[in-house]
């Protein structure tokens, strides 16, 4: 397996803004206009720079649909037009419309043994395929540490039913459990999205331990492949004849904390936002099987977790997969992911969406065919004023949603380009 292309980075002009507060009091704003960087390449995982313009997509529209909760970490679409948004310390809230100022209804739902601490919890949610012969309520995936007399056991993907008329969920069984877990909750993923083939890719954390993320055998730092319906490895992993079944999920390895998860549309590429240390967050273009270079136990030579080390070590790994886009000698600390569908977004189209957590932005990254990032878009109207930026997930209709992540009034925000 080659490496790929030179990453691509922008990072002298992406300056992190701190760990912002929550947004202001007004429940929708228009665009006032956005700042585009052209990227630089600069070698694999190193740093690049230009000078910012105005952006040339016009303004965006930014609604907030829903407030009043606690760390939302992830949000799925229902067929009724309403959504479920899970929040961390492990309660579930059934949007009934997507429309500004909607109230959050509480679900209730068996999730006593959500481990919440630090950045574990209840955390990433997908909405499953619907089955040849369907069924009446909507099925849902949600990514949860899991605890046992209060102690962390493992993050697990546990498959929910929600009956939304009813305010409640069932939990039906355990899709997957295993993945490992920190026990202050560090370094936990977890973010799950169905691919357009069906299959459930799901982006793990490396829980800070040296060894996980080059050892295939261990579920964290990973990006994982599975069948929905069965909850086994899918047909066609890279390592579906290896003997140790949990090496049989793995897509991907060599991960440090996948965030977020998306598939480009009209294509099979899956592409992930990814947490560096102090330095190089990432932007993969996932390949199967293809190392992605992280190894804070430098080839076993160490015990403790040395985040000094290269996000993507090529020459510890000659092979591995260079970042398609990294933030060089800063950390933005990126979380979701989504690309931009639909004629209404114009030139945007296309785009993929990454929010920043301690970079309190959105960033919107411009994609060659080649899958060399060629410019990142930062609109105006999401830096600072909203706060930590966590989910990122398209709609049906087309709008991008976002989730806040600042603990407390957080929100869920509808972008949409301005009219």
């Amino acid at each position: 397996m080659s490496p790929r292309p030179a990453a691509l980075a922008a990072a002298a002009l992406l300056a992190s803004a701190g760990l912002a507060g929550c947004s202001s009091d007004t429940p929708s704003r228009g665009g006032s206009g956005s700042t585009t960087v052209p990227t630089a390449s600069s070698g694999s995982g190193g740093s690049g720079s230009g000078s910012g313009s105005e952006g040339g997509g016009g303004g965006l529209q930014v609604d907030v649909v829903a407030e009043g909760l606690a760390n939302p970490w992830d949000i799925a679409f229902l067929p009724d037009g309403g959504a479920v948004v899970t929040q961390r310390s492990g309660e579930l809230s059934y949007l009934p419309s997507l429309e500004p100022g909607t109230e959050p209804v509480a679900i209730s739902a068996p999730l006593d043994d959500v481990y919440a601490q630090g950045e574990g919890g209840l955390m990433g949610l997908a909405l499953l395929p619907e089955p040849a012969q369907g069924w009446d309520q909507p099925k849902l995936v949600a990514c949860l540490a899991h605890a046992e007399d209060g102690e962390p056991v493992d993050v697990r993907l546990v498959e929910l039913t929600v009956d939304v008329e009813n305010s409640r969920a069932t939990r039906d069984r355990d899709l997957l459990t295993g993945l490992p877990v920190a026990d202050g909750g560090r370094h936990s993923g977890c973010r799950p999205t169905v691919g357009e083939d069906g299959l459930l890719y799901v982006g793990t954390g490396d829980t800070a331990d040296p060894a996980a993320p080059q050892d295939r055998t261990n579920l964290g730092g990973k990006v994982l492949r599975l069948d929905p319906a069965t909850g086994e490895p899918a047909q066609g992993n890279p390592f579906a004849d290896a003997a140790d079944e949990a090496e049989r999920y793995v897509y991907s390895y060599g991960h440090r904390n996948v965030q977020g998860v998306a598939q480009r549309p009209g294509t099979e590429e899956i592409w992930t936002a990814e947490h560096g240390p102090s330095f190089d967050d990432e932007v993969n273009r996932i390949e199967a099987g293809a190392n992605f270079g992280w190894d804070p136990a430098q080839g076993g030579s160490v015990d403790s977790y040395d985040e000094s080390v290269p996000m993507t070590d090529t020459e510890r790994y000659p092979d591995a997969v260079a970042a398609a886009w990294s933030s060089g000698e800063t950390t933005e600390a990126i979380c979701g992911a989504a690309f931009l569908e639909g004629e209404q977004w114009g030139e945007r189209e296309g785009l993929l969406a990454i929010t920043a957590l301690r970079g309190a932005k959105l960033l919107l990254l411009s994609i060659g065919d080649d899958g060399s990032v060629d410019e990142v878009e930062i609109p105006q109207d999401l830096v600072d004023d909203f706060g930590r930026l966590r989910a990122a997930r398209t709609a049906p209709d087309g709008a991008l949603y976002v989730t806040t992540s600042n603990g407390e009034d957080d929100k869920v925000l509808r972008i949409t380009p301005e009219s």
